[in-house]
């Protein structure tokens, strides 16, 4: 495709790609008034679709996505910005509670929330990252460091738990009462609080901007706030009279963040192994065949660096005329780049369109 060819009711630039041969061929004379349904594997509907909704919420481009990729870093940044330091004051608060309560089950709690907001650091250094340009060694941008960074969150946060479950092993060999359960409550209820908000505000971010770095982030979060309530369980425990259910609880905790940690680690690899949710395929297939002289679209490929796409299509035109196949395929760019905000450098090679 030439950056010089423009369809006149659309002003986008076309930029260039690799195109890869991949097997995707359509019916174009079928129906396509469809709703773009979401073709998942993960579980719908009971509390086990809940749960998985809950902490493994799905990444992808929205309606409302930033078409802008350095508007979008800017939200990103931030996002990380508020986050963080909603969450270091929700750790300090904390801090102050485990001083005056002796809980190793808030203590646990406690580093988690520190290491959860210091995440937010190599996350912060990725986007700033992502905005430089492309250069001759690293031709696809400096992208790729946003997933790296989620896999470093992923560590740090495993690692929490494994500091957060020697705490808490400690305690059973060395028991120590626990001093103001009040305020250990009140301790828990201010992490779930503290937690919640900066989750939502992350996955909805991270989300429209489609950054899994950043909806892993949130869940992180998410989950501190859920730990957080079980140092309130822990604390009733300890109030009726069975003083092991604050390290119990404890190491409860360690061992949920490793569990739950492992859906994030499956999203955050599959960007990594360029995973593209099949419904982004099917919207992209679906914004190329409804653009008028476009016979069938015989390749679609679609990776994410960072938080933003590429990728190329293969489209078969009803034209044999060079000048009006390009016209045509920047049509389809066009209406491309309305549909899928987020996208960045993608090309369309038209091909004639071979009749029967």
């Amino acid at each position: 495709m030439s950056d010089d060819h423009r369809h006149d009711s659309h002003d986008h630039s076309h930029e260039h790609g690799h195109t890869h041969p991949h097997d995707h061929h359509h019916d174009h004379d079928h129906d396509h008034d469809h709703d773009h349904d979401h073709d998942h594997s993960h579980p719908h509907g009971g509390a086990k679709g809940f749960l998985y909704d809950l902490f493994v919420p799905h990444t992808h481009d929205s309606a409302d996505s930033i078409d802008d990729a350095l508007e979008a870093s800017v939200v990103g940044v931030r996002a990380l910005k508020i986050s963080m330091f909603g969450l270091l004051a929700t750790a300090v608060l904390q801090v102050a509670a485990v001083l005056l309560t002796s809980s190793v089950a808030l203590l646990a709690d406690t580093i988690h929330n520190f290491a959860d907001a210091l995440t937010a650091v190599p996350l912060w250094i990725a986007f700033v990252l992502g905005r430089r340009l492309a250069t001759r060694r690293y031709s696809y941008g400096y992208g790729r460091a946003e997933d790296i960074a989620g896999m470093f969150i992923v560590f740090v946060v495993a690692l929490s738990a494994v500091v957060a479950g020697w705490e808490a092993i400690d305690r059973f060999a060395h028991p120590h009462a626990i001093q103001n359960p009040w305020w250990l409550m009140a301790a828990g209820f201010i992490g779930f609080i503290g937690n919640e908000l900066v989750a939502i505000y992350r996955i909805r971010i991270g989300q429209r901007i489609g950054s899994a770095a950043l909806v892993a982030d949130g869940v992180h979060a998410r989950i501190d706030g859920f730990t957080s309530l079980s140092v309130v369980l822990g604390t009733i425990g300890v109030l009726l009279g069975f003083p092991l259910a604050d390290p119990i609880v404890g190491l409860l905790i360690a061992i949920s963040i490793l569990v739950l940690l492992w859906g994030t680690v499956k999203s955050i690899g599959a960007r990594l192994m360029d995973a593209i949710d099949p419904a982004l395929v099917e919207r992209v297939e679906h914004a190329l065949e409804h653009t008028p002289g476009i016979a069938e679209v015989t390749a679609i490929r679609l990776r994410w660096i960072g938080h933003r796409l590429t990728g190329s299509a293969t489209v078969e035109v009803e034209t044999a005329e060079l000048d009006e196949a390009h016209r045509i395929a920047d049509h389809a760019l066009g209406h491309l780049r309305d549909d899928v905000r987020n996208l960045d450098d993608f090309t369309i090679t038209p091909i004639a369109h071979q009749r029967a």
